[in-house]
């Protein structure tokens, strides 16, 4: 994204909250004002009413793009907060669309359907003046991986999942705002796209070209390792998911990491839209991402990360973790229903300040 929208609606129709993690992100970390969620199934409310939020992170929500202009006409943005299976377009998004265009609204869009190739959006947007974003869509010079990461200054630490949609990101960006906030000199490294419209820049990792995609990893990290002293990288997918494995093990050698926060949601049991496929006990993931990192660079899984939302009391979530950090042999935490301590205090060792 070469220019930076400030004060944005966030679409995110009937999905909002759990199903929209893009809208989730934004509205949770991004820099942007959020002036307004788009979501016809529950108008009238508020983002805090579906989400715990800081009070300076809330919004109403409202049926439309047009309510949303009519809520605050300094909007300047529509993000698509929602990024479904496969990154289609859903027509019943057309008219929000299309109205944020007529008004010369920017529109920033995460899709594997790229808006700017839309005949109608982009014709729109030549006319009002708005420009429109496709986050999604890689840089043209992007090249195969060297098998340099591993030559920054910085420690690497790569968040790897159970499944997808486990909150990879969340703890990616927790982490380093909690390593910032004990003024350790951390960067977040974005590789989807939700992160990439958090922080403003990034690869789109799961939309590169296969041969290029530990490549695409690499280059951020040679870009930004030498700046700071640690790197939380945005992982994706599970490396037995059966669609996603691949942009995993891209990630887990591009970036050459030095170690690991494996991540899980409380109660799931099975791969996210592959019910048939069991989700394997902690102890093998353990090995299982351990031992394919190790040809290329050795890194450990230190900590683990669980979304315990599904579960009423704290004492519930608290037995949780403590059962999925027996399991990998090493602390876990929900670092939004709690925080982010005990895997920070794994994943920096000795090296914190």
């Amino acid at each position: 994204m070469n220019a930076r929208p400030t004060r944005v609606a966030v679409l995110a129709h009937d999905l909002f909250p759990h199903r929209a993690k893009t809208a989730t992100g934004v509205i949770r970390y991004a820099d942007y004002d959020v002036a307004a969620v788009v979501d016809r199934a529950n108008p009238g409310s508020r983002a805090s009413d579906h989400l715990s939020l800081a009070a300076d992170r809330d919004a109403p929500v409202v049926e439309s793009m047009e309510a949303a202009l009519a809520v605050d006409e300094e909007i300047d943005a529509l993000v698509i907060g929602i990024a479904p299976i496969g990154g289609g377009f859903d027509e019943s998004w057309r008219p929000d669309v299309e109205h944020a265009l007529e008004q010369g609204v920017d529109v920033i869009a995460g899709l594997h359907y790229f808006l700017a190739e839309d005949d109608a959006f982009a014709t729109l947007a030549d006319e009002h003046g708005a420009t429109i974003y496709d986050v999604r869509k890689p840089h043209p010079d992007l090249t195969v991986a060297e098998g340099r990461a591993d030559e920054v200054d910085a420690d690497v630490v790569l968040t790897v999942g159970t499944d997808c949609s486990v909150g990879k990101m969340t703890v990616s960006l927790e982490l380093t705002r909690a390593a910032q906030e004990r003024g350790v000199d951390a960067a977040f490294i974005p590789t989807g796209q939700t992160g990439i419209m958090i922080a403003g820049w990034g690869n789109p990792i799961d939309r590169v070209v296969s041969d290029f995609t530990a490549g695409a990893v690499e280059e951020m990290i040679l870009e930004k390792g030498d700046e700071h002293d640690v790197l939380f990288v945005e992982g994706q997918g599970s490396i037995v998911h059966p669609a996603y494995s691949a942009v995993t093990c891209g990630i887990l050698h591009g970036s050459m990491p030095d170690s690991m926060v494996l991540c899980h949601v409380a109660g799931r049991d099975a791969i996210h839209g592959y019910e048939d496929t069991a989700i394997p006990d902690p102890e093998t993931y353990v090995d299982l991402y351990e031992d394919l990192a190790a040809p290329v660079h050795r890194g450990e899984v230190v900590a683990g990360a669980v979304n315990t939302a599904s579960l009423d009391s704290d004492e519930e979530a608290r037995a949780a973790l403590e059962a999925f950090g027996s399991s990998i042999d090493g602390p876990a935490t929900d670092p939004i229903r709690f925080d982010a301590d005990e895997a920070l205090d794994a994943v920096l060792g000795d090296d914190e300040p």
